[in-house]
C-alpha cells in the first residue's frame, strides 16, 4: 500500500477562481492589458516545471498530448476499453489536474512528490489506447519510456524536494551539496550578482571544482546589459573553484513572456505602466535582476491600477539553500470595496507600528505607505496561489522605497471554505464559531500579515561606502542592553544570510505581527468587527493558529529531520511558543475519535489570550526582529530550529501526533483558472468548470497557438539535463 500522503484523492476539493465579473467591468483597453499580461505570466510559468523535477516537463507534454487529441470526457471511453474503472479513471483525471495545478509532480505547498492513484499498468494500457499514441506511437512511446518509472518513484531521495542526499532538486545539479551553495553564494556576493534567477550546475574539471552559473533570459550570447560596466558573464577563478556565468536558461520561454509584455506596452494606462515593463522585457530578455528590480520600482509608484500584475523569478520557498526564486506571473482586477478597508489600515499604519514589541531604532526610518489592495485574480501561473502578497522581495527597495501589498479576495473566498464534518481537532463547540469566522478572522491575518507583518523592521546595514543606516554609538539590543555588534555588510541580504531558514523564519515573524496586532480594538474596528463579535473573530484567529500549528506536522520529514512548508513550520513554532507559555493556554491532548482509531483535541482559552498569550507573542516577536535586524544569524538559527524541532520528548510526543495528522488530513483545494483570448478586436473569458476535466481542459486551451514549438522546447531542456541529476 502506497502511504496515502504521496497521491492526492479522488474527491480532492477543485474549485474555479470567479473573475467574470469583475472581468466585465473592465475597459476594452484594459482588458487587452490584462490579456497579455496573462499570456506572459502563463509562458513564464511553464519555468517552473524545469524547476521542480527532472521528469516534470516530460509528464506535462505526455498529458498535453494526450487530451489534445480527446478531451477528457471523449477519453473515458478509451479508458474503459482499456480496463480502467471508473474510479480509476477518476485517479488518472485527478493526477493529471494535480500536475498542472502544482506545475510539476511534487505538491507546490509541502514539496512532497504524488504519483498517480492508479496501477502504472492500467497508466500505461490509456495511453496505448490513446489516439495521441495511435497517431504518433513512436513519439508517445518515447515520452511514456523517458518518465514512466520517476512518475511512479517514491524512492526515499524521490518523496521530497531538497538538496543533496535529502531530496530532489533542479535548482542544483545532482552532484551538489550544502557547501556548493554556499561557496556559490560567495561567488555571487562578491560580483554582486543575485542568485533570484539563477540555477547552479557543478562538474570536475581535472580534479578542480568547476561551476555553472545559468541565468534566465532569452538571449544567450554573452554581452553587457544596458547600465552594465562590463558583462557579467564569463569565467572566473573564486577560492580554488571555477565559476562561469551564462546567459540562456528556458530561453525560448523567457522570448515568449518578452514577446507578450511587448504587447501589454501598448495597452498601459501610463508613464509608470510602460517604463515598468520595458524594464520586466530587459530584464527577462538578458538575465538581468537589476533590470527587475528598476521594474519593481516603477511598479510601486503604480499607485491604484484597475489591472495589477507582477512577473518574475519572485519567492525562494522550494530552493532548498532558499535565494533563488520560482518563477510566478499573476494578473487581477481591484476589488473596490475591501480595498476600502485595506486603505484605511494601511493610513493607521504609522499608528499602530509603534505597538509592535521591539524600540523605535529596530523599525524602518520611516513607513512608506503601500498600495494595499483586494483582487480578484484573473491569472495566477506558477506552481500555486496564495491568500495574500508582499512584494517585491528585494530588501534594499523594501527598506528605503517601498513595497505593495495584495489580499487575493477570490482565493480567500474559496480556498478557506470548510465543511464541519471534515473539521479536525476541535472541540465539537469550537467548530461552529469556526465555521462562521474563520473567513472574516483570516481576513484580519492576512492584511495585518502582509501589510505590518512583512511591511515592518529594520535591516542594520553597513554598505560598500562603510556607511551605516543606524547609529551605533546609541542602538543597543533590548535583550541584553548591550550596543548592537552585528549587520549586514555590502551585498548580503536577509536571504543570503539567513538562507534555509530564511523564508520560514520570515513568516513565522509576519505571523506573529498578526497574531498580535488583531487584538488591536482599531484595527478590529477597520475590517467593521465591534464588541462581541471582534472577540470572535480574535478567537478564532488564535484558534485556527494553533490548529495550523497541528496539521503543520504533515510537512515535517522525520528521516531527514527537515520541514517542506515555510509557512506551516513557521505556525508549528508558533504553537510551541504558546504551549511553552502553560497557565492552560493552550490545551493539546491525545485521543481516540469515534472511528476507534487515533485522534488528537487542541483548545484555547480565550479568557487568557489577551494575558498569557499576547505576553508569550510579544517576547518572542521582539527576539525574531532583534536576530532578523543585527544578521545575528547563529541566535536566529538557534532560537528558530530550537522550536522548529519534531520530537518524542517532553510533554508532547509530536512525532506521534504527526502520524495522527497524517491519518486525518483533508488534501489542498485545486483552483480552476479562466483563459483570455482575442476575436476580432474584443478580449472574451472563456470560463471551466470545477472539476478535474475542467482544470485540464483549460490547461490544452491555454497554449494552442504554438503547443508544439513549447512543447519542443521543454522536452530539449529537459533532455540536455538528464544527466546532470544523476
Amino acid at each position: 500500500m502506497v502511504d496515502s500522503q504521496y497521491y492526492l484523492p479522488n474527491d480532492i476539493g477543485i474549485s474555479a477562481l470567479d473573475c467574470a465579473e469583475a472581468f466585465r467591468l473592465l475597459s476594452p483597453k484594459e482588458k487587452l492589458y490584462a490579456h497579455y499580461l496573462s499570456r506572459a505570466a502563463w509562458y513564464g510559468g511553464l519555468v517552473v516545471l524545469l524547476q521542480t523535477s527532472p521528469e516534470s516537463p516530460t509528464i506535462y507534454v505526455l498529458l498535453q498530448r494526450i487530451f489534445r487529441k480527446q478531451p477528457p470526457a471523449e477519453l473515458e471511453a478509451v479508458a474503459t476499453a482499456a480496463g480502467l474503472t471508473s474510479e480509476e479513471y477518476q485517479a488518472f483525471l485527478v493526477y493529471a489536474a494535480g500536475l498542472y495545478a502544482n506545475m510539476g509532480n511534487y505538491k507546490s505547498f509541502g514539496d512532497t512528490k504524488f504519483i498517480p492513484n492508479l496501477p502504472k499498468e492500467k497508466f500505461k494500457a490509456l495511453v496505448w489506447e490513446s489516439q495521441a499514441y495511435k497517431e504518433r506511437p513512436d513519439e508517445i512511446e518515447v515520452l511514456w519510456n523517458s518518465c514512466s518509472n520517476l512518475l511512479y518513484s517514491l524512492e526515499d531521495k524521490q518523496k521530497q524536494l531538497g538538496l543533496g542526499d535529502k531530496g530532489i532538486t533542479t535548482y542544483f545539479s545532482g552532484n551538489c551539496c550544502l557547501e556548493d551553495a554556499e561557496l556559490a553564494q560567495k561567488f555571487l556576493d562578491s560580483k554582486n550578482l543575485s542568485a533570484y534567477n539563477t540555477r547552479l550546475f557543478k562538474k570536475e574539471c581535472g580534479g578542480k571544482r568547476c561551476y555553472e552559473v545559468r541565468l534566465a533570459s532569452a538571449v544567450k550570447k554573452d554581452c553587457a546589459v544596458e547600465g552594465e560596466a562590463e558583462s557579467r558573464c564569463g569565467t572566473f577563478e573564486f577560492e580554488n573553484a571555477s565559476f562561469t556565468v551564462c546567459r540562456g536558461d528556458y530561453a525560448l520561454l523567457m522570448e515568449k513572456v518578452s514577446h507578450n509584455l511587448e504587447k501589454a506596452k501598448a495597452y498601459a494606462s501610463d508613464e509608470n505602466q510602460t517604463r515598468m515593463l520595458e524594464e520586466y522585457v530587459r530584464s527577462f530578455t538578458y538575465g538581468s535582476v537589476d533590470a527587475h528590480k528598476e521594474g519593481s520600482r516603477y511598479w510601486i509608484k503604480d499607485k491604484g491600477p484597475i489591472v495589477e500584475s507582477y512577473i518574475g523569478f519572485i519567492e525562494s520557498y522550494r530552493d532548498p539553500f532558499g535565494s533563488r526564486g520560482e518563477f510566478e506571473g499573476f494578473v487581477a482586477v481591484v476589488n473596490k470595496a475591501m480595498s476600502a478597508r485595506f486603505a484605511q489600515l494601511v493610513s493607521s499604519a504609522e499608528v499602530l507600528l509603534p505597538e509592535l514589541p521591539w524600540p523605535s531604532a529596530f523599525e524602518k526610518d520611516r513607513f512608506l505607505k503601500p498600495d494595499f489592495t483586494s483582487l480578484d485574480v484573473l491569472t495566477f501561473a506558477g506552481s500555486g496561489i496564495p491568500a495574500g502578497i508582499n512584494i517585491p522581495n528585494y530588501d534594499d527597495i523594501r527598506q528605503t522605497e517601498g513595497f505593495k501589498n495584495v489580499s487575493l479576495g477570490n482565493v480567500l473566498a474559496v480556498a478557506y471554505a470548510t465543511q464541519k464534518e471534515k473539521l479536525t481537532f476541535l472541540d465539537e463547540k469550537d467548530k461552529d464559531l469556526y465555521i462562521k469566522w474563520k473567513g472574516p478572522s483570516f481576513e484580519v491575518q492576512v492584511g495585518l500579515h502582509e501589510l505590518l507583518g512583512h511591511g515592518s523592521g529594520k535591516l542594520f546595514v553597513q554598505d560598500d561606502k562603510g556607511n551605516f543606516n543606524f547609529n551605533q554609538a546609541e542602538v543597543r539590543n533590548p535583550e541584553t542592553g548591550e550596543l548592537i555588534s552585528s549587520w549586514y555588510k555590502g551585498s548580503e541580504t536577509w536571504d543570503s544570510k539567513f538562507s534555509t531558514i530564511a523564508s520560514s523564519y520570515e513568516e513565522c515573524r509576519a505571523e506573529c505581527v498578526g497574531l498580535y496586532l488583531c487584538l488591536n480594538k482599531q484595527v478590529l474596528g477597520i475590517f467593521g468587527h465591534e464588541g462581541e463579535e471582534a472577540e470572535e473573530v480574535v478567537y478564532v484567529n488564535w484558534l485556527n493558529m494553533v490548529r495550523a500549528g497541528l496539521l503543520g506536522l504533515e510537512f515535517y520529514t522525520p528521516e531527514s529531520k527537515s520541514w517542506r512548508q515555510a509557512h506551516m513550520q513557521a505556525r508549528f513554532v508558533i504553537l510551541r511558543v504558546l504551549l511553552e507559555a502553560g497557565e492552560g493556554l493552550v490545551s493539546l491532548s491525545e485521543t481516540t475519535g469515534a472511528d476507534g482509531r487515533p485522534d488528537a483535541l487542541i483548545t484555547l482559552d480565550r479568557s487568557k489570550v489577551h494575558t498569557v498569550g499576547k505576553n508569550a507573542i510579544q517576547k518572542f516577536l521582539c527576539r525574531l526582529q532583534v536576530h532578523k535586524s543585527t544578521a545575528d544569524v547563529e541566535g536566529g538559527r538557534a532560537l528558530y530550529q530550537g522550536y522548529s524541532a519534531v520530537t518524542s520528548d517532553g510533554s508532547h510526543d509530536f512525532l506521534r501526533l504527526r502520524e495522527t495528522v497524517l491519518l486525518r488530513k483533508e488534501a489542498r483545494k485545486m483552483f480552476v483558472q479562466a483563459n483570455t483570448c482575442v476575436k476580432g478586436e474584443a478580449v472574451e473569458l472563456e470560463e471551466y468548470e470545477s472539476s478535474a476535466a475542467g482544470l485540464i481542459q483549460s490547461f490544452t486551451e491555454r497554449f494552442t497557438d504554438d503547443a508544439e514549438e513549447v512543447e519542443a522546447h521543454l522536452l530539449e531542456m529537459a533532455s540536455k539535463d538528464s544527466t546532470c541529476w544523476c
